[in-house]
């Protein structure tokens, strides 16, 4: 069991296994935080924040057509009190807005580039509810097949949510690591809820509720608890955590195996 279960997790691209890892990681470089710091008039909200160059996010292993040059919001590191606070509602009335628009597209690009399954706008400095995610055949592909049985991860299309509410429709729970976009290199074992159900908008300001399991449920939840000012490390079991080159040494002795508890 605890070789089926070592398993990446979602960074929040659920990471492959540590060896997989390895093979297929690679820098991604960045656009200075500039670009982050002078929105203009679209954002206009500010970040204290350092830039952070990623070298994988929820996902790795995807080839150099993602290296591009493009003119995008910077991932926030871990440190800044953007990553550290509860994030505002947006007025339904503004979703259609221009400004609002553009953080959605900027935040999909964004996710895609580094690349990854899913990330909030606090992670580019924007300290709104919305949150955006994404996994597909392709990201799935590069996981070994035990571990994609292991975290029911399925593919599923682009979701954007303004202002989601979750909550677990039952008690039933997995552990596995996690990474973040935000705090680049390192794995933890969280506990999550298999089954959750999220309601929201959509980004044409209709309501939505979605009813999730497996990897996708842990997504959401991931992606909800930036929005609360809550990195994984904020919820891990602390003995597991680990560098992503030590992804696939046993854990220490009195920790939980991986998998459903």
């Amino acid at each position: 069991m605890e070789t089926l279960f070592r398993v990446s997790l979602l960074r929040l691209l659920p990471v492959s296994a540590a060896v997989t890892c390895r093979a297929l990681r690679f820098p991604v470089s960045r656009p200075s935080s500039s670009h982050l710091l002078n929105r203009g008039s679209l954002y206009k909200f500010s970040s204290s924040s350092s830039s952070v160059k990623t070298n994988a996010g929820w996902l790795l292993g995807l080839g150099e057509n993602k290296k591009k040059k493009v003119d995008l919001p910077d991932i926030v590191a871990a440190g800044d009190p953007v990553l550290h606070e509860k994030a505002r509602e947006v007025d339904p009335e503004e979703i259609g807005s221009e400004r609002i628009q553009k953080i959605i597209n900027d935040m999909v690009k964004v996710m895609r580039l580094a690349p990854g399954v899913g990330l909030a706008a606090p992670q580019i400095g924007i300290p709104l509810r919305i949150i955006v995610l994404e996994d597909t055949k392709e990201y799935i592909s590069y996981a070994p097949k035990e571990e994609v049985l292991a975290q029911e991860r399925r593919p599923f299309d682009l979701m954007v949510m303004v202002n989601p509410e979750l909550k677990g429709v039952s008690d039933k729970k997995a552990l596995f690591f996690e990474g973040c976009l935000s705090v680049d290199g390192f794995r933890g074992a969280v506990e999550r809820y298999l089954e959750v159900e999220v309601t929201g908008y959509d980004r044409q300001v209709k309501r939505i509720q979605v009813n999730a399991s497996g990897w996708q449920a842990r997504i959401l939840q991931h992606e909800c608890d930036h929005l609360d000012g809550n990195l994984y490390v904020d919820k891990m079991i602390p003995r597991t955590f680990r560098t992503v080159d030590n992804l696939d040494l046993p854990l220490a002795e009195g920790c939980p195996k991986l998998g459903p508890q």
